[in-house]
């Protein structure tokens, strides 16, 4: 396995972070952890150098936090770095961040949590935190000793990464969604060298955008196949970002045993520079070709930006283009339903045409949300 430096600290974690976020289940219920099977899994990754373990509070419906207390009870326990995050939405005054830091040690059997993070932060997030003190609980807390090193995970836009970054001396290190495709989202590339320039770690997450880009349509898989290594496109995603020396390690959602030996593999020949230009050109080649699949020329500009109905314009055409681009028209459909919120949706559009007179790119915006409402609605 091979190690990084965690930012300034004398930490060396393991380059492949295993996330407990996505571990096999039955019957697709995501409380329902198959343990034995989930264990064999995790027992492997520890056997073979992982040293990074990634949970929350919410992971699995609740259980992932007891399940890992259980499995890493004995020789494993000491053999990893456990990271769990602080459940930002559930705080509502200040005794709340030790009813809940005791509660997951609890969970996890352990009197310490050796990598603590304040749950997708965003502006309004960290403005609330900082509002009921969260920055001293974090030095009392890694004082008293339930906490050692302390970070957060975002999901905002890059002027409130830099932000949050900014605000805080105390921070060892971050964790952001990046990969090949997402070179401009949330924090970005642009976040990755902030952080990375501010002495941060930089734990990456969603590297395979939860799946999106292991099992490409056949006109990206015959770009792959023009590589002069044969890697699954899985792979080809996790040495992109190992060869980044701003990342610090890669977290890895693995469903089955077969993701942990191949992702294993993988980090055991990682290194800084280890594509060639030749190869950095294929990656460019695939995400131009995944860009054109996408149907609605929409670049977020937010000029239809507000709708008078509060409609979620961009982010409704940004759902309905990933599902275009990665094939994967069903995650579109569960996201639209699950993830914005009904007043934000298609079927509110009036079609007053205000968004359409500010459009730069001249995009049909209300014949596009029908369409949209009538598949993903």
């Amino acid at each position: 396995m091979k190690y990084r430096q965690f930012g300034t600290t004398d930490l060396q974690v393991s380059v492949l972070g295993f996330g407990c976020m996505r571990l096999p289940t039955q019957d697709g219920q995501p409380a329902a952890i198959l343990e034995q099977e989930a264990a064999s899994m995790l027992h492997y990754a520890i056997d073979h150098g992982v040293n990074y373990l990634d949970t929350a509070y919410p992971y699995h419906g609740g259980e992932s936090e007891p399940f890992l207390g259980r499995v890493l009870q004995g020789k494993y326990r000491d053999r990893v770095q456990l990271a769990t995050k602080l459940p930002c939405w559930k705080v509502e005054e200040e005794a709340d961040f030790d009813r809940l830091l005791n509660e997951q040690l609890s969970r996890l059997r352990t009197e310490r949590i050796d990598l603590y993070l304040l749950h997708a932060l965003h502006a309004r997030g960290w403005e609330k935190m900082r509002s009921l003190n969260v920055l001293e609980w974090l030095e009392r807390a890694r004082q008293d000793g339930r906490i050692g090193l302390v970070g957060f995970s975002f999901h905002d836009h890059y002027p409130a990464f830099q932000e949050i970054v900014d605000g805080y001396s105390g921070w060892d290190f971050c964790q952001i969604q990046y990969n090949y495709m997402d070179l401009e989202y949330q924090a970005g590339r642009k976040g990755l060298r902030y952080a990375a320039d501010q002495d941060l770690a930089v734990v990456i997450m969603e590297p395979i955008r939860g799946g999106q880009l292991a099992d490409p349509p056949p006109q990206i898989q015959q770009i792959w196949d023009r590589g002069a290594v044969d890697r699954s496109p899985a792979a080809w995603a996790l040495q992109w970002l190992w060869d980044q020396p701003e990342v610090t390690l890669v977290l890895s959602g693995m469903s089955e045993m077969s993701h942990v030996e191949e992702n294993v593999w993988e980090a055991e020949r990682s290194e800084v520079g280890l594509l060639s230009p030749e190869e950095h050109g294929l990656v460019e080649q695939v995400r131009t070709a995944y860009q054109d699949l996408a149907l609605i020329p929409c670049t977020r500009c937010e000029y239809c930006l507000p709708c008078p109905e509060g409609v979620g314009i961009p982010r409704i055409l940004e759902i309905y283009n990933e599902g275009q681009m990665y094939g994967k028209t069903e995650t579109a459909r569960r996201v639209y339903r699950q993830r914005l919120s009904e007043n934000k949706r298609a079927d509110r559009c009036v079609r007053c045409g205000d968004c359409e007179e500010s459009c730069p790119q001249d995009i049909q915006i209300m014949d596009w949300l029908e369409t949209i409402h009538h598949e993903l609605g």
